[in-house]
């Protein structure tokens, strides 16, 4: 498993000194707001007012305030962990919340799981969990800036999945989604496509640190090694997005012999849009190997990225963030292409 193959190399024990320095408390008195109001001030939290972040900022300054993980120790813990997704209607979530759950299980923490609204900032759910006091936080490619997530992580440990960050402050958990891209495009040219179009979410941009940046990012690139013109198709998070951006494919002057979806959700949209077109000779791959995808039905082509074990191993490596250790971790795990039916030679 990935996990298992971590060098430990942080200390066994981290002491930390009781140096004079200022507190939470100090800030509020000083600026003459609550304890909670610091708090989301600090985390650039929804619903404050600038009025108040401006007093707050100004006391942190004048006092030479840090928050520190330390802080926890006042409050004692609250043996819950915080585990923000994006959405609740992605199967592959459901597989990273199962191995979060199996590590659990066996400790006194549980899980509080907070989805994203769709059309919501994800910053509304993961300030809920801070609010709700958790010892650490997971969250799955959240759309927020990363120096806003280095805000938070002194105070509350964090893990993030899917992000390619490279962060002192925060461990993460990814796939090779590069590697795994260039397995499904080497797959897809290898049978002899060369038309090849590409179904992305909206927000993705070419090499980003989400997932679906890294997939596309690879996908540009072949595509100029072939010498051929990126056929990208973006989609939003409903079905019926994921519907039409296939059928935009479809409808391209020169239309693609073979749909690469950067996820499996994506993908099993795009069969039933060449399947209403009559299109049944245009391959389908995907990615994340969800658990329909083995369906005889469905016969997806595929990236297994072990979702299971990425959700293992973010709430191992919390844990330990938890119990002290400082160093960060970036763990990623390995991609393995799944062949099925879903992809073929070109009919032309």
């Amino acid at each position: 498993m990935i996990y298992e193959s971590l060098p430990r190399c942080y200390p066994e024990a981290v002491t930390r000194t009781a140096a004079a320095q200022a507190t939470i408390q100090d800030v509020a008195a000083l600026a003459g707001v609550s304890r909670a109001a610091v708090s989301k001030v600090i985390r650039d939290a929804y619903g404050v007012s600038p009025a108040m972040r401006e007093r707050v900022n100004a006391a942190i300054e004048q006092l030479g305030y840090r928050p520190r993980v330390g802080a926890r120790a006042l409050r004692g813990a609250t043996h819950t962990i915080g585990f923000e997704l994006p959405a609740l209607t992605n199967p592959f979530f459901a597989k990273i919340l199962t191995g979060a759950t199996e590590v659990v299980e066996d400790t006194a923490y549980q899980l509080i799981v907070a989805p994203t609204p769709p059309g919501k900032s994800e910053r509304r759910p993961i300030d809920a969990l801070l609010d709700r006091q958790v010892d650490g936080l997971v969250a799955i490619s959240p759309e927020v800036e990363q120096e806003w997530l280095e805000r938070l992580a002194p105070a509350t440990p964090i893990v993030m999945i899917g992000r390619h960050d490279d962060s002192p402050l925060y461990d993460t958990v990814t796939g090779d989604d590069e590697g795994g891209a260039e397995l499904l495009l080497r797959h897809l040219i290898d049978l002899g496509h060369r038309r090849i179009g590409h179904i992305t979410i909206a927000t993705a941009r070419p090499g980003d640190t989400s997932p679906h940046g890294r997939r596309l990012g690879v996908y540009e690139r072949i595509a100029a090694e072939l010498g051929t013109t990126p056929l990208v198709a973006r989609s939003g998070q409903g079905a019926d997005d994921a519907y039409d951006a296939a059928r935009r494919l479809l409808a391209a002057d020169q239309p693609p012999t073979a749909i690469f979806a950067g996820n499996d959700t994506l993908a099993l949209e795009a069969q039933r849009a060449l399947a209403d077109a009559g299109a049944r000779d245009v391959s389908v791959a995907g990615y994340d190997d969800v658990d329909i995808a083995g369906h005889p039905g469905i016969d997806l082509t595929t990236i297994d990225q072990d979702g299971v074990g990425m959700g293992r191993t973010a709430v191992r490596l919390l844990l330990e963030r938890i119990a002290g250790r400082d160093q960060p971790v970036h763990a990623v795990s390995p991609a393995a292409l799944r062949v099925r039916g879903s992809t073929r030679a070109p009919a032309v």
